[in-house]
């Protein structure tokens, strides 16, 4: 069973930086970093994986946010930089036990999620 524990979420001003950590129990072949907002789907937008084309971001994040790992794969982040009103969302660590991950619906298992606010 994999166990997946956030932290790091909090509030910042347009233009900060936040750097998310999540705790990893388990084996997992896939790893990310999905957000939501209220009334709207749970997007994936950063996840680490095996072979060709990890890591992935979604657009809205590329050249802002960087995903990684600990050499012991027990912990992963989201370093957020340049952070803006529109990143404001309940991030949550996601895992795939086996297999790639380019959207929130490849994955198996989920953490309870951090809040993230930017305010203008």
């Amino acid at each position: 069973q994999v166990q997946l524990v956030e932290s790091g979420g909090g509030s910042v001003q347009t233009g900060g930086s936040l750097r998310l950590s999540c705790a990893i129990s388990g084996n997992t072949d896939c790893v990310g970093w999905s957000r939501q907002v209220p009334g709207k789907a749970r997007l994936l937008v950063a996840s680490l994986g095996t072979g060709y084309g990890y890591p992935y971001y979604a657009d809205s994040v590329k050249g802002r946010f960087t995903i990684s790992q600990d050499n012991a794969k027990n912990t992963m982040f989201l370093q957020m930089n340049n952070l803006k009103p529109e990143d404001t969302a309940m991030y949550y660590c996601a895992a795939r036990a086996w297999g790639h991950c380019r959207v929130d619906s490849d994955m198996d298992y989920w953490g309870k999620g951090t809040l993230v606010t930017v305010s203008s």
